[in-house]
């Protein structure tokens, strides 16, 4: 199996991620290989078996102008090839501050909205219909909001702290293709947590079509 994973922005460290991808997956996936966001539309043309993506839109999110990388063509390079077979799993960072009327964002079916100031124990609890077979567990987290199109995806992880309630996992087919999103998390402790790292690990298999499809 290849998987490429696009790692690390601004706020958040590609080192921790990549630390936590390498565990996660440890004897599950042959090869992981981290390329660069701009440069990830020529490399698609390679067919991996999957892609992994923790990085926001933003470039530069503390300037005045501020910068995106994911083009339109990116977008539509990114959709065809999850049409086409291969796995998406969009991962915290992943889901934020893309083109909510974009390509992508139609593809994940759901996105960041907002995240409280404060870093809150936050707790995951997987639904009753998940077929990951992980516990429920605690982290002190970046907890994030989003929406997310219930009816076109299955719900598998729910968060809730002490600002609130949200979806925090949901996947669903594309085409020919599989997609999954995962909000946490995002300090390195969360990160490297063993509950988390399972659930992780769980959903980078799910993208390589190793769990039956729920075909919403």
């Amino acid at each position: 199996m290849k998987v490429f994973a696009v790692l690390g922005d601004y706020y958040h460290k590609g080192e921790w991620a990549k630390a936590a991808l390498d565990r996660a997956v440890a004897g599950n996936v042959h090869e992981i290989i981290e390329v660069r966001a701009e440069e990830l539309k020529d490399w698609l043309a390679e067919q991996p078996d999957a892609v992994i993506l923790f990085k926001e839109n933003r470039l530069n999110p503390q300037d005045e102008d501020v910068l995106h990388w994911m083009t339109e063509e990116t977008e539509i390079a990114i959709t065809d090839y999850v049409a086409n077979g291969g796995g998406w799993l969009a991962w915290h960072a992943g889901l934020a501050s893309y083109n909510h009327e974009g390509e992508y964002i139609g593809m994940l079916r759901g996105s960041f909205d907002y995240h409280p100031q404060e870093h809150q124990i936050v707790s995951y609890k997987q639904t009753e219909n998940s077929p990951f077979p992980a516990p429920e567990f605690e982290l002190t987290d970046e907890h994030y909001f989003v929406h997310c199109d219930t009816d076109q995806s299955t719900v598998f992880l729910e968060s809730e702290s002490v600002d609130g309630s949200s979806i925090a996992g949901w996947y669903h087919t594309y085409g020919d293709g599989h997609v999954c999103c995962l909000t946490p998390a995002h300090n390195q402790e969360g990160l490297l947590n063993p509950y988390f790292l399972q659930i992780l690990g769980e959903c980078v298999q799910w993208t390589l079509k190793r769990y039956p499809v729920d075909q919403k």
